[in-house]
Formats: C-alpha cells, structure tokens, sequence
C-alpha cells in the first residue's frame, strides 16, 4: 500500500521554497511550505529505514501536517489531521504509514496517512503532553505522558491501557530510544525506565536544574549502540548532561547557553526548550526563546556552532534519522506573555544541510 493512499489527503498549495535573509531568516536556511497557522509545538523526522525524507508538525491550530522533503530541499505538503485540541506532541510508529498525535483535548489518536483517517487510542483526565512508539522484540506500545500525573501504554488494539504508571506530578517532557525512556514531571523529578521485556521504573534521579525542565533527550555511547544517558534543558538557559551509570561522577555537568552576550547587567536568560542529538556523531543542536539554535559536542564540552536570532523564539528541532538534515520552527512561544505576540509575524519551519556543522573538531582545532 502506497504510503499516501488518498489524494484528497494531500495539500493544494504552492510548494515553492524560499532562502530569504534578514531576522526572518538569518541563516539563509530552506523554509518549509504552507507552515501551520499557529505555535508551532513539535517537530518529527521519519524514522530510520523510512524511504524518503518526511517531516511532521504540531501545532496549536489543532492540526499536524506532513511533508515530503526532495535531495534539492524543495518541500511538498502531503497530508494534512486535524484534532479537537492543540496538538503538542507527535511520533511515527514502526508501520511507517501510521502517525500518533497527542492532544489538548485528553486523547491521543493514531493517523493513517493511506486512507487519511484517525482513531482514537488512548485517553487521559488532563491534556497529553507526551507521545512516544516503543518497538521491542515481545511487544510494541504507544507511551502517553500526560497532566493528569500518569504514563500510560496502549496496545493499540485495546481500549485500555495495558501498564499505567502514576507519577508525583504532571509530565512535562519524555524520551524514548530503546530500551530506555526518560520523563521529567513539574516537580523537576526525573525518572528512568527500562522497557525490554515490559515497562517499568529502573531509576528515580534526582534533578541537577533548580528551575522548571523544558526538554529531555537520550543519547547513546559513543558507538551510537547503547542508550547510556541524557540531556535535559530548562527555563534557565542552561543543559544538564547525565549519564545514568557514570563511570567518572565527573561525567556529569551543566552548562549555560542561551543567554544575551552584551555586557551590560542583568543578563537575559531564555528557555531551552528542544535538544536533538546528532545519530552518528553523538553531538547535540540546542533551540531557545532567543530565537537561536546552536550544534554542542558534549564529549569535548566545547560550542560548535551558534546561529544568528531570528525574529522569533525556536520551540522545537529535529534532525532525520541519517544526520544530514535539521529542521527548526520559528514560532512565538508566549514566554514574554500576549503583549509580545504579534500575528503578522508568520510561523516558519527551516531546513538546514548539516555539511559537517555537527562533526566534533580535531583536538588541535579546538
């Protein structure tokens, strides 16, 4: 089966891409066509193996929208879902024509890209923060994170869920890479788990933040074999890197980023709110309410690249699954409260080569 079966499921829009300059565009990056109308809340690469390049958005126009991205960066909108909420998180599942969406409105529905039709798949008391698709040897499942202070798993073909774990306080960020997730609630508790053979809780950590978690990412060790630890960014504009075993407690440490460079006192400080590790070097991009994003290598703790501002903070980023492409969304993220909203500032999604941005220096060029 085609993996778009309808074509009423496709956009009609003009799929011209642009590489505008000026605070709209600074880095001279790839704009994605027909962005979302509103916030911009996650960003998701197709999975490895997928043929073709294919991105999802979600945004809080109550929609996701799917593009196919050509080796020439030219964009074509092929799908689009709507829900009955804002949409703030979404994921592939191992059928590469089957999409998750997690909403607002206390559901979380499954999105057949052939036929262009949802079904609902799992239910909250609160508004779902989180969707990850757990593939193991003995099971597969759809993990929800939710406000209601529970992480649930579905098999999608039954209505309930087959494990439910209740946590001190509502999730606020989660990540999966087999067979380890990572969820952090509002409380800043951090908790562990190992999912082969069946979910369940390896590890409470306690949090290196003082102040709220924006974002997790698991990383693997330097093979890109094994998950051994994660990244975690917060309000504060700083990221924490943690490894769940250290061999080194030195292993562990923090740094600052996202903040203003001027010299002037106070310094401003932005939220980090999405980290994307690179597949093959193990390297991490940063994005914050400043409207930058920056590559890291975590194992040299040195700075790789900083981009200029944009016109808008950046929520959310991704990088596929081969490391070639990174993708960031534009999008006012209401940290500066209504009165900095401005709705002739169109929301964007940018697509940037890597190149070799991303690829750890030589010693000596450090």
């Amino acid at each position: 089966m085609a993996l778009f079966g309808n074509a009423n499921s496709s956009f009609s829009f003009n799929t011209n891409t642009t590489a505008t300059g000026g605070s709209h565009n600074p880095m001279h990056d790839v704009e994605v066509s027909n962005p979302p109308d509103d916030c911009i809340s996650c960003l998701e690469f197709g999975p490895a193996g997928m043929p073709g390049n294919f991105i999802l958005s979600g945004s809080w126009a109550n929609d996701v929208r799917c593009w196919q991205i050509d080796n020439n960066g030219q964009t074509t909108p092929k799908a689009q879902q709507s829900a009955q909420g804002p949409i703030l998180d979404v994921c592939w599942g191992d059928e590469y024509s089957k999409v998750f969406m997690a909403s607002v409105d206390k559901t979380a529905r499954m999105w057949d890209l052939g036929s262009n039709q949802t079904v609902q798949v799992a239910q909250h008391d609160a508004p779902i923060k989180t969707c990850h698709w757990i593939k193991a040897p003995n099971y597969s499942c759809l993990m929800t994170g939710s406000w209601d202070k529970t992480l649930k798993f579905w098999d999608t073909r039954q209505a309930a869920p087959m494990k439910t774990i209740k946590l001190s306080e509502r999730v606020y960020c989660a990540d999966v890479k087999y067979p380890m997730a990572m969820v952090s609630c509002a409380d800043k508790k951090l908790i562990c788990l190992k999912l082969d053979n069946e979910p369940s809780e390896f590890q409470k950590i306690d949090s290196p933040m003082k102040f709220q978690h924006r974002c997790i990412s698991i990383f693997k060790d330097k093979s890109q074999s094994n998950p051994v630890g994660f990244a975690l960014g917060s309000i504060e504009g700083r990221v924490a890197i943690q490894y769940i075993q250290p061999t080194n407690p030195r292993d562990n440490f923090t740094f600052k980023c996202h903040r203003s460079t001027a010299a002037s006192q106070p310094q401003d400080i932005y939220a980090v709110n999405s980290i994307a590790f690179h597949p093959t070097y193990g390297t991490l991009a940063t994005c914050g309410s400043d409207g930058r994003f920056s590559f890291w290598d975590k194992d040299a703790r040195t700075k790789l690249k900083g981009s200029e501002q944009l016109d808008l903070p950046i929520p959310a980023c991704a990088i596929n699954s081969t490391g070639s492409l990174f993708a960031y969304a534009a999008s006012y993220d209401w940290s500066k409260g209504h009165e900095y909203y401005n709705p002739q500032v169109k929301n964007r999604i940018l697509l940037r080569s890597f190149g070799d941005e991303m690829k750890p220096r030589a010693k000596n060029q450090r």
